[in-house]
């Protein structure tokens, strides 16, 4: 899993592009592979790629269901997009599965 390490690297260093790059391959020889899935999605979104962001997130959720972080950055990936009424349902699925400051933050259960 050099690639995925790399891709890790790359994310880091905000060259969310060759992160997708890395990834696409392990993906390809690997396409159950959950964690690199969700790293796609994030340099995805990193790369201001909603829709394949998305689509990643929403896959990493039916594998995981309750995966608190693809549900908060699938919140973001539709704040982004301008679909709030979508965002918060996410957001409120992350606090509610774990209460994190920043997705109680997000999730706005007052209003």
């Amino acid at each position: 899993m050099i690639d995925f390490r790399a891709a890790e690297q790359l994310l880091a260093a905000r060259d969310p592009r060759g992160a997708v790059k890395l990834l696409d391959s392990v993906i390809a020889a690997h396409p159950e592979n959950t964690a690199a899935r969700l790293l796609r999605a994030r340099a995805f979104f990193a790369a201001a790629q909603l829709r394949p962001a998305e689509l990643e997130f929403e896959l990493v959720l039916e594998r995981e269901p309750d995966n608190a972080f693809a549900h908060f950055a699938l919140g973001r990936t539709h704040e982004r997009s301008g679909r709030p009424e979508q965002a918060r349902k996410h957001f409120r699925l992350a606090a509610a599965l774990d209460p994190q400051p920043e997705y109680l933050e997000a999730a706005r259960f007052e209003s």
